[in-house]
């Protein structure tokens, strides 16, 4: 199954959350630099769901382009990633409008547990489509960062309820963990496309 139509529609989708979160910055009551203190928190929310969303923008491209097929299972996967993805836009904006409320900090981290999850099911449904021994498998490996980031945010939904702004911390670190792009299958793509001209010669 041809994947230029998947990677078409979720380049399009995602184009569409981040439309709908910086839509949600308003402009300031006042003509001041002292108003913009007032849009402070939604600016914030908004710039650290832009981070994750490009981030994930960023790997899906990198998994597709090791994929060398796709099958249903991997199109009802890609799907589910897109459905909590696309929560970005109401978790931020709930987040941006009580920054120090337990709830939309808690939800916020769900969603981002949840976002995190459905990558790594995505992941797993092309492994298994390329086989144990693709490209996209021995690139990937025992994903330790991405088991990291799972850890972090269990640990930071709980945390919500007692110290609001360590959950904060918390979607920073993986923010940072992730902000430099993951180039594992990168490295393995050049490396086989190294071999591929060693033996051509």
């Amino acid at each position: 199954m041809d994947k230029g139509r998947l990677e078409a529609f979720s380049d399009g989708v995602i184009a569409v959350i981040i439309t709908i979160m910086v839509l949600a910055l308003k402009v300031p009551a006042g003509g001041n630099l002292s108003d913009l203190r007032s849009v402070g928190p939604v600016f914030c929310s908004y710039v650290l769901s832009f981070i994750f969303v490009a981030v994930y923008w960023n790997n899906h491209h990198h998994l597709l382009q090791a994929a060398t097929r796709i099958s249903g299972g991997v199109l009802w996967a890609n799907l589910h990633l897109l459905f909590w993805l696309s929560f970005a836009p109401f978790g931020t904006a709930w987040i941006g409008a009580h920054p120090t409320e337990p709830w939309p900090n808690a939800v916020y981290g769900i969603l981002l547990l949840l976002d995190a999850v459905a990558y790594t099911i995505l992941a797993r449904a092309l492994i298994k489509v390329g086989g144990k021994k693709s490209i996209l498998a021995h690139s990937i490996g025992s994903d330790f960062k991405g088991n990291l980031s799972l850890v972090i945010y269990l640990a930071a939904i709980p945390l919500a309820f007692f110290h609001t702004w360590m959950s904060g911390v918390c979607w920073v670190i993986v923010a940072f963990l992730w902000l430099v792009p993951d180039r594992r299958i990168e490295r393995v793509l050049q490396s086989e496309t190294i071999e591929d001209d060693g033996v051509g010669g």
